[in-house]
């Protein structure tokens, strides 16, 4: 029964369960994926079911084994002999009863060495379906749902998951039959003494519940304590250049003193009802202990209780109180897990992209010509970005795209690449509709630098590569150069075979962009997309880059988004967008003359 002395801080940590919206439903969910373990699942449950038996019978056998030990002792000294334990004289039990609690030991290793692997390998299997399922799911999934949230799916879900199934089914299943195959055995050897342990173990039952309640407040509170202390230590290092220019220290200072004030005295109240419940626990089941002491002696006095069956009775005691003790946390671990794995199924039930099968897998020689035929377009039903956007774009040309934050360029470029589908209208290449080809084929017609730089932990030479995994040494190298970036490359340490960090923190930002844009070039497509891709380079090196550009884009179709117009004023044709449609479209100098949004945009960037 001492095992209640760790009730409070099971029922403190009930602040991190969660309960299922549909238990039954992600049972038999749950069930289906268990489709070719279930046969490991069985030998687990006839592991815990024999486990469960020795482990009852093992007390039961040990009276009979005292008992016998005891009458040999007293006959032996009534005969004042010395006693000595031979096969015969007890020799025998002590072996049945060795062998008793060695085969239990055996099936309680079995049935963990076998749930573990049988958690990992759902683990396993739910990953992948995970894995399979993020290559499959819109861009607007992305858009809507938080980074966190899809990766707390698969890592600390599924971890939860696992660690439920290893050790929370076991505790169940073997939780349920020691409480009853004990407490069977107890009111066989005395209905009294199992009278009184279940009082006692109700009312210490109920002290902690009651408790409880505060402890999960205090708890809480201390929770968002810490998470506002640590969100105010990110800030601080993280804006410590700004906090020392606006000379903001103090400030500073001062706020997370504040916090951590608050965050010391929700500690002092939740560890103090922590502490304080467990010498109350622990006198209860103390005053337990001493009842059953007093009422089995009398008997054990009066002979109406052996001595193998008194200590027999304590050990179904400490059998049947300790899983009492974890009965509550066991069943809100369980459900916090079918909570867990609830919300995987959830992505995986996410509606993915269309099927592309059937569709245009091979592009032979795509010039890029490009067409917006009365484009409709918006992220939710109820909001329209895009209402009639029309245009063309010859192969070869130069399609530069300008307007101000928010207007719709990068949205074009993402329906021109299909990331999104359209609500109406059509998008041409080479005079195909873009939906009748699969996306793999389409995107293949398509070189993309954006202004955000994305690079991997690898080499240099991996980095540029990415699109194209079998270009051998000097493609690499004469992306590089087109690109400008072999100079650089070849003043690393170790040169093309430099190994990036995963921050990539050992370049600039503008050696990032330009091994970005030569990732493009390697790729050779017949439609490049430039976002903004000269905005983290100097003055020079965006001159260098130019020049570069001018060359590679020739005979090929590009799309530059820019907000400096210096950069796109020998565009073959400007897309002036404002709030998701196109306003103004012609080249530089039509566009001045018209003197309208273009013009006064131009013009006020070289007042």
């Amino acid at each position: 029964m001492s095992e209640y002395e760790n009730s409070a801080d099971v029922f403190a940590a009930e602040d991190d369960f969660e309960l299922p919206n549909n238990a039954a439903k992600t049972i038999r969910r749950l069930w289906i994926s268990l489709n070719n373990q279930r046969a490991r699942l069985a030998a687990v449950l006839a592991s815990v079911i024999l486990y469960t038996v020795l482990s009852i019978a093992a007390p039961a056998y040990s009276a009979h084994t005292v008992d016998v030990l005891w009458n040999n002792i007293v006959q032996a000294l009534s005969a004042g002999t010395v006693f000595r334990i031979t096969w015969a004289n007890g020799g025998r039990e002590l072996a049945a009863l060795l062998l008793l609690y060695a085969a239990a030991a055996g099936f309680y290793m079995f049935q963990s060495l076998i749930m573990a692997s049988f958690a990992e390998t759902l683990t396993l299997r739910l990953r992948t379906e995970i894995g399979r399922k993020l290559a499959r799911l819109p861009l607007s999934y992305f858009d809507r749902t938080k980074t966190g949230a899809i990766l707390s799916r698969a890592v600390s879900d599924l971890d939860k998951t696992s660690e439920a199934l290893q050790t929370g089914i076991l505790k169940l299943f073997t939780a349920s039959g020691m409480i009853i195959g004990s407490l069977c055995m107890m009111f066989r050897f005395s209905r009294t003494l199992t009278v009184i342990f279940l009082a006692v173990t109700g009312i210490a039952l109920g002290a902690t519940k009651i408790v409880s309640a505060k402890t999960l407040r205090y708890t809480a509170r201390r929770q968002q304590c810490v998470s506002t202390v640590t969100a105010l230590i990110e800030e601080a290092y993280s804006g410590r250049v700004i906090i020392k220019s606006f000379n903001q220290e103090e400030n500073s200072s001062r706020t997370l003193h504040e916090a951590a004030e608050e965050l010391a005295q929700a500690s002092k109240k939740a560890d103090f009802i922590i502490n304080a419940i467990n010498p109350a626990i622990r006198l209860i089941t103390r005053i337990g202990h001493v009842l059953l002491a007093v009422f089995a002696g009398k008997m054990l006095l009066d002979g109406t209780m052996s001595i193998g069956v008194f200590q027999a009775f304590f050990q179904y005691v400490h059998q049947a109180s300790e899983p009492l003790t974890e009965a509550a946390y066991v069943i809100n671990s369980m459900q916090s897990a079918l909570a867990s794995v609830e919300r995987v199924y959830e992505l995986l039930d996410e509606q993915e992209i269309p099927d592309d099968t059937g569709k245009l897998s091979y592009l032979p020689a795509v010039r890029g010509a490009v067409e917006f035929r009365n484009v409709r377009f918006g992220y939710t039903a109820s909001n329209v970005l895009m209402q009639c956007v029309s245009f063309s774009a010859a192969p070869g040309q130069k399609i530069a795209i300008v307007g101000s934050t928010g207007a719709g360029k990068t949205t074009l470029i993402n329906l021109l690449m299909r990331f999104y589908e359209l609500n109406g209208g059509h998008i041409l290449l080479d005079g195909t509709d873009i939906t009748h080809m699969s996306r793999a084929a389409l995107r293949n017609s398509f070189g993309m630098v954006l202004q955000d730089t994305w690079l991997f932990g690898g080499t240099i030479a991996e980095n540029i590569a990415y699109g194209k995994p079998d270009a051998g040494r000097q493609e690499i190298i004469a992306a590089a150069k087109a690109a400008r970036a072999d100079f650089f490359i070849r003043t690393m340490p170790d040169g093309y075979d430099t190994v990036l960090n995963t921050d990539t923190e050992n370049i600039s930002a503008g050696q990032r962009q330009l091994l970005t844009i030569a990732r493009a070039f390697l790729c050779n497509p017949a439609v490049i997309i430039l976002d903004e891709a000269t905005s983290s380079v100097d003055t020079r090196t965006e001159q260098e880059i130019g020049k570069a550009m001018k060359a590679l884009m020739k005979g090929r179709t590009s799309f530059v988004i820019a907000h400096r117009l210096s950069t796109i004023t020998d565009a073959d044709l400007i897309l002036f967008m404002q709030h998701g449609d196109i306003i103004e479209q012609g080249t530089h100098t039509d566009l001045l003359k018209k003197h309208g949004a273009y013009a006064e945009l131009y013009y006020s960037q070289f007042t």
